[in-house]
């Protein structure tokens, strides 16, 4: 039987099935955002969540999140200049940045500049003042007296103390401070003290990335707990919801996620693994190698000194391995020249390729330009030399694994989760297994097709329907197939 007959067969009409995707998840949400479905591209660093990546997923009535975190300035503007007013929903993301905070706080006075009305909030640790400015700005009252805040974020955070704060309002010691400084109004700060700062979180699982590994089953049901509990404390106007992230790369997980209730559901490894993705052609045959159990954990680059981490692959690389070693020696020394002789010559012969004093060099002269106080409290510090010129390492490492750079393949940091573990093998066989024919709107109809199918398949179930065990196998339709059963 064929995997169509199947659908019609055991599952009902195309059409109704093609109804089912678009009610999946909460219907206000793509209401509000303007999607047919509750399908989202999280944001991943580096563009590698492109503007080609916003543009597949908007053009097919989803929403793609670009990955302004760690590119140059000019470079997100550009895409900003590209996206925004292009006639289909699109977001930015806006990364914590504890190391460098003016440059969240540019990322954030840029996306008021150019009217960019969502955001990603990620990796956030604490509130900080540019996410309320970001959120607050234009923040006004209709004559029927609805508060109105035209810029939305979206935060994606895996702790249940972080989900309170945004749904919380705005903290009013940051309120009195853009008061004071003139960015909004005494009355627009009473009005914030209504709202809150995200009516949207999406619960972060065990994720590629910066992530906390929590269990999706787990962590989900305790997010949307919180939504409930801060809704009644606060008596807002408008419904919090929660939608789920880490570990979606198949219809069963994405029916899963729907089934606990889920306003939305949203992906990053798999999309990585797409054409469109910014990243090369040798990662994306290495994610579509990958199983679940390649991935580990490893220091991040951007809050290498706090011991935070991120989930990378494994397979084919030894970034992991030589991030880990790199913290192991931040941790064990006072700085570079405390570097037991042997332990350097490797690190320079293996790891750098180059002398640390050259990687030194190079690294200063970048943060002269970008964040001269880097500089001056590394020449202050051999200890913050040391983590930078370690940070050094960790940025290359990503870079090298975007661009492709044959000769540094042992070193590439290629972010990942489970989840592409779980997609290889749902594809395997199908044309979904060669990376060419990978697309993000391809992948995403079909487990949001292959979800619907899945779900009505269990409501029968549960009446007391056998179906064949072939009728509730959802292999992936290919790209004519899928648009044509859902146009």
């Amino acid at each position: 039987m064929k995997t169509t007959d199947i659908h019609t067969y055991a599952l009902g009409s195309s059409k109704s099935l093609k109804d089912m995707c678009e009610k999946l998840g909460d219907p206000g949400f793509c209401s509000d955002l303007g999607l047919r479905y509750p399908y989202l591209g999280g944001s991943m660093a580096k563009g590698i969540s492109s503007v080609a990546m916003v543009e597949e997923l908007g053009r097919a009535g989803m929403l793609g999140f670009f990955g302004a975190a760690g590119l140059p300035f000019s470079t997100v503007e550009a895409a900003v200049d590209h996206l925004v007013g292009a006639g289909f929903p699109c977001g930015f993301n806006l990364i914590h940045s504890p190391q460098e905070p003016d440059l969240e706080m540019a990322l954030a006075d840029l996306y008021i500049r150019k009217g960019v009305h969502l955001v990603e909030a990620s990796a956030f640790l604490a509130l900080t003042l540019p996410l309320v400015r970001y959120r607050t700005h234009g923040i006004h009252r209709l004559s029927d007296g609805t508060i109105v805040a035209p810029n939305r974020i979206i935060a994606k955070v895996s702790r249940e103390e972080l989900a309170e704060k945004f749904f919380s309002p705005p903290p009013d010691k940051f309120l009195r401070e853009l008061v004071a400084e003139g960015a909004i109004t005494a009355e627009q700060a009473e009005f914030a003290s209504r709202i809150p700062l995200a009516q949207d979180i999406t619960a972060e699982a065990d994720s590629g990335g910066h992530t906390d590994n929590r269990p999706a089953l787990a962590l989900f049901p305790t997010i949307q707990s919180v939504a409930g509990r801060m809704q009644a404390n606060y008596g807002y106007a408008l419904k919090l919801r929660a939608g789920l992230a880490g570990g979606i790369a198949t219809p069963a997980a994405a029916a899963a996620a729907f089934a606990m209730g889920a306003a939305y559901i949203m992906t990053g490894s798999v999309n990585q693994a797409c054409i469109e993705s910014g990243t090369s052609d040798v990662v994306r045959q290495m994610l579509a190698e990958t199983r679940q159990a390649d991935v580990s954990m490893a220091p991040a680059a951007d809050m290498f000194e706090m011991g935070v981490t991120v989930q990378v692959l494994k397979r084919g690389t030894m970034f992991p391995m030589r991030a880990a070693k790199l913290y192991e020696i931040y941790r064990a020394y006072a700085g570079l020249d405390d570097i037991p002789a042997a332990e350097r010559d490797k690190l320079e012969k293996t790891f750098f390729q180059a002398s640390l004093n050259d990687i030194w060099q190079s690294t200063r002269s970048f943060f002269l330009e970008r964040d001269p106080r880097q500089v001056e409290r590394a020449e202050r510090d051999p200890k913050h030399l040391m983590a930078l010129v370690f940070r050094w390492y960790l940025g290359q490492a990503a870079h090298w694994a975007k661009d492709g750079e044959s000769s540094r393949k042992i070193d590439y940091q290629v972010w990942c989760g489970p989840a592409m573990g779980a997609f290889n093998e749902w594809v395997a066989g199908s044309f979904l297994e060669v990376p060419a024919n990978r697309t993000v709107s391809t992948v995403a109809l079909n487990i949001l097709f292959g979800a619907a199918a899945l779900t009505r398949a269990n409501i029968l179930r549960y009446q007391g329907i056998n179906f064949p065990p072939e009728a509730l196998h959802t292999e992936p339709l290919e790209n004519t197939q899928i648009k044509e059963y859902l146009s």
